[in-house]
């Protein structure tokens, strides 16, 4: 639950490089449909699959095989409470997936003090 951040607001931190910057990688770069991310001095690289402006956003990382595989940012609004929710789907080995969810916590965590919710 992201509460009273909006939905403008959530689309900047989860699609535009700036936004991304804040809570997801320490640089966020964009050369046509692929941003690069940087943390620390280790970098991986996602492509964009598809998009729905203040929506959606599905992207996949380049050194996965799988070409079914993917992670995916998705905004929801409650129609009680006008509330906003960030939903996010990620593919992880059955043994990775307590790590994983610790790790989109984490995250998602980081997310919400930059939006001050």
């Amino acid at each position: 639950m992201m509460g009273s951040a909006s939905q403008s607001s959530l689309w900047t931190m989860i699609y535009d490089i700036e936004g991304l910057s804040e809570w997801f990688a320490d640089e966020v770069t964009l050369y046509e449909r692929i941003y690069t991310f940087y943390w620390n001095r280790e970098q991986n690289s996602a492509e964009i699959l598809d998009v729905k402006p203040q929506s959606r956003i599905r992207l996949r990382w380049l050194d996965e095989e799988d070409e079914d595989v993917y992670f995916e940012f998705q905004l929801h609004k409650l129609e009680l409470t006008g509330d906003m929710t960030l939903e996010i789907t990620d593919f992880a080995e059955p043994g990775e997936k307590s790590d994983a969810i610790s790790l989109w916590e984490t995250q998602v965590d980081e997310l919400k003090r930059h939006l001050g919710v």
